[in-house]
């Protein structure tokens, strides 16, 4: 008897792999999209104890009923439970972060209220790539360049070393949505999908996207060490530090030190940029008697006597 096709067999046993090392109920994030859809299909065949979860922004006006179709899929897969997330998506950080961190808040909660121990996230080896070149694009350092983890809290991401060409391939049979968004030029990782990996591929020859998501594990496994040896020698305190302890550290942890104090004063993590943590350094490095750094989620680094003091939104 003849086995799946192959790219149906290499989606089932990158989630057999993740499902290994999970012990309770699984949902997948599924928008309906084929890469999410080929997820939902390989973790039904492989468990009885996945649900699955769709996130409605509300971005365009037939977000509702697509919302409505997956569900009717999640169904037939025999996916349990199913359920959809409406959420309202803000301003910070721009349309896209703004979205994704409604999703991600919308997923956590669906996660919790049904006692999944994960959620599952369809995030392909060329999505992977993409993050690369977005980091590289805003001189973001080694955090930004490690791309997105394959474990995350609760967030899983089975398919982070597959091709998305592969994973599309096992969505044969079934009927994805196709995101308007994917391909609207005005949203930055649209414009890196369609025009700046592709002219990569034809310049440089096959293998780029694979070649980047390399380099984002070893920039990972770079960029946790240094984080580890930073925040156990951190010389913030109740939100402060003494300038002279940062001035004379080195830089990789200086700025580590720096981006965790902001993040801790309550600034949303996808909306702090490279821009801000060096705003803070200057106050440190190259002080001229400068007013406070506004920072984002309303958030404010000052200089005064002799300590730099993060103080967050009141």
């Amino acid at each position: 008897m003849s086995g799946p096709p192959p790219a149906v067999a290499a989606v089932r046993v990158a989630v057999r792999r993740t499902l290994a090392r999970l012990d309770g109920p699984v949902l997948v994030a599924c928008s309906g999209g084929a890469d999410s859809l080929a997820l939902a299909a390989a973790t039904a065949f492989e468990t009885d104890r996945a649900g699955l979860v769709t996130v409605d922004h509300g971005l365009h006006p037939g977000s509702a009923a697509v919302a409505r179709r997956v569900l009717e899929q999640g169904r037939a897969l025999g996916l349990h439970p199913v359920r959809a997330e409406r959420v309202a998506v803000g301003r910070t950080g721009g349309p896209e972060a703004a979205a994704r961190t409604a999703r991600y808040a919308a997923l956590e909660r669906a996660a919790r209220q049904e006692g999944a121990v994960a959620v599952l996230l369809a995030h392909t080896l060329d999505d992977q790539a993409e993050t690369v070149l977005l980091g590289l694009a805003r001189g973001s350092g080694t955090r930004s360049l490690a791309g997105m983890p394959a474990v995350r809290g609760l967030f899983h991401r089975p398919l982070l070393g597959v091709p998305r060409a592969v994973v599309r391939a096992a969505c044969d049979g079934l009927e994805p949505w196709e995101d308007p968004a994917n391909a609207d030029p005005a949203l930055t990782r649209s414009r890196v999908r369609h025009d700046l990996l592709p002219a990569l591929e034809a310049g440089l020859g096959p293998g780029v996207a694979a070649a980047l998501a390399r380099t984002a594990r070893a920039a990972r496994d770079d960029a946790d060490a240094l984080d580890d040896l930073a925040a156990a020698s951190t010389p913030f305190r109740d939100g402060g530090a003494g300038v002279e302890d940062l001035a004379g550290a080195r830089p990789a942890f200086r700025r580590r030190w720096l981006r965790a104090a902001a993040l801790a004063a309550g600034c949303p993590a996808g909306a702090l940029a490279a821009g801000h943590v060096d705003a803070l350094e200057a106050l440190v490095l190259d002080w001229r008697g400068q007013g406070p750094v506004h920072l984002p989620g309303g958030a404010t680094g000052a200089r005064a006597c002799g300590r730099l003091v993060l103080t967050p939104h009141r």
